[in-house]
């Protein structure tokens, strides 16, 4: 008997068995396949009522926020009104409170008042307890949210000093009532209802409870589908300014609208399944009879294509459609021979390409998880390659957060791309070393599920656009402010031609002198600068003596020290021998470090020029009693537009002054510092060598 069955079986042709495997396995995969996505319609249409319960949560408590703003827009008109500042000036009670009711009334609000500071001078509308609202409004400021100690709907409101009137404040509030809500409901399309956080006790039986426990575990808001009722609601904190909870915000969308799209959803898959399960079984059982005798052949023959032997022959099959299939596996195997040999020459092109450009890239798939990444990418990174392949691209690139949420959430030009074809963005990458880089990343358009994106580092251009903005800034206001004064006293020269005493035009024209002096060593260190960065500066050889060189300065800066009151007192050697150099150079040289002791130095106070002869070497340096200098600006004071962390915002100067001394003295072989002496004295120090005995200029 067993046998019996086991020949019918084997006589049961390859077609019937094609056509009854099919049949059975078709009606599996879609039976499994309509049942796989009723769960995940399911899943998905419980997620988006979910999230159009969040939504509709968060968009209520942006009303009342506004309603919030409502209120304190109103309190300002109402503190501005002409008509409130003259009766709260005539202590006109009854008409204050007529006017208060009225603009209440217009403006839908639920309570207007006036408040002194021994208390509530006039006040219309609902009553609130004015005690807590005062104790808000010193806490949270011009607006405020209080829940009362009473049980009464929370109230929102704002409070604004009323000018002429510096204790008295115009105070506006809503309460968020079933009125107020019910707007905020048909706003949002959904049921809304508030709890005073104040009188908030939780009860066991209610079904709100438990999500009320879960927003107020996770700070912010909550969600869920409930049975009783049957509706998905969010639970939303409401707090003030101070952190302090006013109320829990219940808003619930009704769950019969979704489960009718599911249930509609189901059916249609259903009848779907049915009528392609018979059709594919049908067609199966035809198409399995006609198929099953050449298809072994041509099976084995693309088996073998497949595992990589591209010798293999295609044997010739009937009928005709399957002789021209092995046809096509033929040429298919030929051109399989030369693709397989061009993508090699151009997988090598391109990762020549692309390992030899300066930008990074790097490709990511359908999930935005890295497939590929050049070296260049890597290294700006500071990954391995290996640590980079496989890994969700926003956790590797580690964006800058703004407003608290990284750009991969809303911004991520990946995401833009795959909308608009192309989309740029500039972010600010964190490496895992703690340092950040500025970077603009280029997305293209995804081509065959891969995504391609160029990142280009913009650190140094940033770095030095910042720099280029403060200079130039630095340099307006250097420019600026004396050439503001000259025209002042140009004005009292030409108001006063025939009235100024000879004292007082002699002072007038020596602003003149002090202005003209500093726009010249302004512009004289400005030229400097461009002639030492270009490599223009020359030095002059001849002997020079340092005495004519300090005299020579002292006479230049004699306006600034006569400004500020102060003296100048030159300590040289009489013995000071000369030194191979450039004389002009030098004078600007004590020029700058006079011009930074007048800056620092206290008005009537006391600088000093003093030398002496160290190791073949002159040691020159001035002195003043001024503030001095941060250790950890000794090492930098020296660099160009650099100028001390201690130094007032609007200190005259570019930065330039110890820049240019630091590269005349270098150029003449010596070396400069700065140093604390003993009296509480900051000495800029100058060391220049001497010149050899007999040694021609």
């Amino acid at each position: 008997m067993l046998e019996q069955r086991l020949n019918r079986l084997r006589s049961i042709g390859l077609g019937a068995w094609l056509g009854a495997g099919s049949v059975i396995v078709t009606a599996a995969a879609i039976a499994a396949m309509a049942f796989v996505c009723v769960q995940i319609l399911d899943a998905l249409v419980r997620q988006e009522g979910i999230t159009r319960a969040q939504l509709a949560g968060a968009s209520a408590r942006e009303a009342l926020r506004r309603a919030g703003e409502d209120a304190l827009a109103s309190a300002r008109v109402l503190s501005e009104r002409p008509t409130l500042q003259r009766l709260l000036a005539d202590q006109r009670d009854a008409s204050l409170q007529t006017f208060l009711r009225r603009f209440c009334t217009s403006s839908r609000l639920d309570t207007c008042a006036v408040l002194g500071p021994e208390g509530v001078v006039a006040a219309v509308g609902d009553p609130v307890p004015w005690a807590q609202v005062t104790r808000a409004i010193n806490e949270q400021g011009e607006r405020f949210m209080l829940a009362p100690a009473g049980g009464e709907p929370p109230i929102f409101g704002a409070a604004v000093e009323i000018p002429g009137h510096s204790r008295m404040r115009a105070v506006t509030a809503v309460r968020a009532d079933r009125r107020l809500l019910a707007d905020i409901g048909e706003q949002v399309g959904a049921r809304v209802s508030m709890v005073n956080y104040a009188t908030y006790v939780p009860a066991s039986e209610d079904p709100l409870t438990l999500l009320h426990s879960e927003a107020l575990s996770d700070g912010r808001s909550a969600a869920r589908r409930l049975t009783k009722p049957d509706a998905y609601v969010a639970s939303v904190l409401v707090s003030a300014s101070t952190g302090e909870l006013v109320g829990l915000m219940d808003v619930s969308l009704d769950a019969a609208e979704f489960d009718r799209i599911v249930a509609d959803v189901t059916r249609q898959l259903v009848w779907i399944a049915i009528i392609v399960a018979a059709l594919a079984g049908l067609a199966g059982m035809l198409y399995g009879r006609w198929i099953a005798r050449p298809i072994t052949q041509l099976r084995d023959a693309a088996v073998r294509i497949g595992q990589g032997d591209f010798a293999v022959s295609i044997p010739p099959v009937a009928p005709k459609q399957l002789g021209e299939l092995a046809a096509t596996m033929d040429e298919m195997q030929r051109n399989l021979v030369e693709l397989t040999t061009a993508l090699r020459h151009r997988e090598a092109e391109a990762q020549a390409v692309l390992g030899g450009i300066v930008e990074g890239v790097y490709a990511v798939d359908s999930e935005r998880r890295i497939r590929y990444v050049n070296p260049q990418a890597a290294r700006l990174l500071g990954r391995s390659e290996d640590e980079l392949l496989g890994r969700f691209c926003g956790d590797v690139l580690n964006p800058h957060a703004v407003d608290g949420e990284r750009p991969c959430t809303r911004n991520c030009p990946i995401l833009i791309a795959r909308k608009r074809g192309r989309a740029q963005a500039a972010e600010r990458l964190c490496l895992p070393d703690g340092r950040t880089r500025s970077t603009v990343i280029v997305s293209a358009a995804p081509v065959d599920g891969q995504q391609v994106q160029v990142i280009r580092d913009e650190t140094d251009l940033e770095a030095a656009r910042r720099a280029r903005d403060s200079v130039l800034a630095h340099i307006s206001h250097e420019f600026r402010t004396p050439v503001a004064a000259q025209l002042a006293s140009l004005e009292l020269l030409r108001d006063g031609l025939g009235k100024l005493t000879e004292a007082e035009q002699r002072t007038l024209f020596e602003s003149f002198s002090r202005g003209a002096l500093r726009l010249m060593r302004l512009i004289d260190n400005l030229l400097e600068s461009v002639r030492i960065e270009s490599g223009q500066l020359t030095i002059r050889r001849q002997r020079v003596a340092l005495d004519d060189v300090v005299s020579e300065a002292a006479e230049l800066v004699a306006p600034l020290l006569a400004q500020r009151g102060q003296k100048l007192e030159v300590r040289l050697p009489e013995d000071m021998p000369e030194i191979i150099g450039d004389s002009q150079r030098l004078t600007q040289v004590f020029v700058n470090l006079l011009s930074n002791a007048v800056k620092f130095a206290p008005e009537s106070g006391e600088i000093r020029i003093g030398g002496e002869l160290r190791d073949g070497h002159a040691r020159l340096w001035v002195e003043d009693e001024g503030p001095g200098v941060e250790e950890h600006d000794s090492t930098t004071l020296f660099d160009r537009f650099r100028r001390g962390s201690d130094a007032e915002p609007d200190a005259p100067g570019l930065g330039l002054g110890l820049w240019i001394v630091k590269s005349i003295i270098e150029r003449h072989g010596g070396h400069v510092g700065v140093e604390r002496v003993e009296d509480r004295c900051t000495r800029f120090w100058v060391s220049l060598p001497l010149a050899p005995v007999g040694e021609p200029a």
